[in-house]
């Protein structure tokens, strides 16, 4: 398979992974937390099977944004449907310079912060769109998905907004062709109380969506046929009783083979304990029947981040240029 049918597939298993061959490995993007500048950047880790990950750069970032609050946090990476590169974007802001969740909720940023590579390897400058209502108070945790239906891309985001004295988050939306001119923003999930950190991920048919929802700091998972909805709840979803976690990241981790099924991976950021993300597993993603995941090995404390399955010559690369020897 030439090089451009294969990044087109491995789109194809990002996208809806009901695949016939699993990738070469996984790069997960993520960051590290508040204690220093540096650790409100972007970092990389690479695994061969999604649960043993090495970090890049000897555990330093691989990009940093001098724009805006100077600072990036919950980077997000997904494959373009052409397999012809990649778009990471992140949220805009840094706690540890500034140092006031009060403001960062009500006076923060309505950008967010584009990186584009052909490669995951070299990488435009950043640049920084505004993308929230114009009363919004912070742009938060923004994540995209490629509408097949609709020929563009969904990003969205968690946003508060001045209409109601910025009482409480929702999931705010947009759509682009190119990551540089975005429609008009629009609610997209709305819930009694506070909703941050929505991920969407296709299996077969179907999509399935993972959001915290601040009324218990619990993680919901729903179902649709499409990505406008409409989403219907899964009240059979077994971590819906857990606390103190957000920043879900959903993965197919190996495909079916013969008689064997999927696995998928949900990893969600304990931070109420300060624990980084912890491991969960399931062979059927729409039963929302999870199980706690034994052998996930992390080289420090991944945060709220993103997982994209790469090629073989795309982890050589990323191997070769930050510096991790494969195993």
């Amino acid at each position: 398979m030439n090089l451009p049918a294969r990044l087109a597939a491995l789109f194809v298993l990002s996208a809806a992974p009901a695949f016939a061959a699993a990738p070469a490995g996984f790069l997960f993007v993520t960051f590290t937390g508040e204690g220093s500048p540096m650790g409100e950047q972007v970092y990389f880790a690479v695994s061969e099977d999604g649960r043993h990950w090495d970090a890049l750069n000897d555990a330093k970032p691989v990009l940093v944004s001098e724009l805006g609050e100077r600072g990036v946090r919950d980077p997000y990476l997904l494959r373009r449907p052409d397999g012809e590169g990649f778009f990471l974007i992140a949220t805009d802001l840094s706690i540890n310079r500034n140092g006031d969740w009060g403001r960062a909720v009500r006076r923060g940023s309505h950008a967010i912060v584009i990186w584009e590579s052909k490669d995951l390897v070299n990488w435009t400058e950043p640049r920084r769109v505004e993308v929230a209502p114009e009363d919004a108070g912070c742009t938060w945790a923004p994540e995209a998905v490629f509408d097949e239906q609709e020929g563009d891309y969904l990003v969205f985001w968690a946003s508060t907004t001045g209409r109601d004295d910025f009482a409480k988050h929702r999931i705010w939306a947009a759509r682009t062709k190119d990551f540089r001119e975005f429609g008009e923003p629009f609610i997209y999930i709305e819930k009694p109380t506070t909703v941050i950190d929505t991920t969407i991920v296709r299996d077969a048919d179907a999509y399935y969506r993972f959001t915290k929802d601040e009324k218990f700091k619990a993680i919901t998972m729903e179902r649709a046929e499409s990505i406008a909805g409409p989403w219907t709840g899964m009240p059979e979803f077994s971590l819906a009783r857990l606390r103190g976690y957000e920043g879900p990241a959903c993965y197919q981790i190996e495909p079916a083979d013969g008689d064997q099924p999927p696995v998928w991976g949900l990893i969600l950021d304990h931070y109420a304990r300060g624990r980084g993300y912890q491991p969960y597993t399931t062979t059927d993603l729409s039963s929302g029947k999870f199980e706690p995941a034994e052998g996930f090995e992390f080289p420090f404390r991944f945060r709220h981040g993103s997982v994209v399955p790469v090629s073989a010559e795309e982890l050589k690369q990323l191997r070769e240029a930050y510096g991790a020897a494969a195993k």
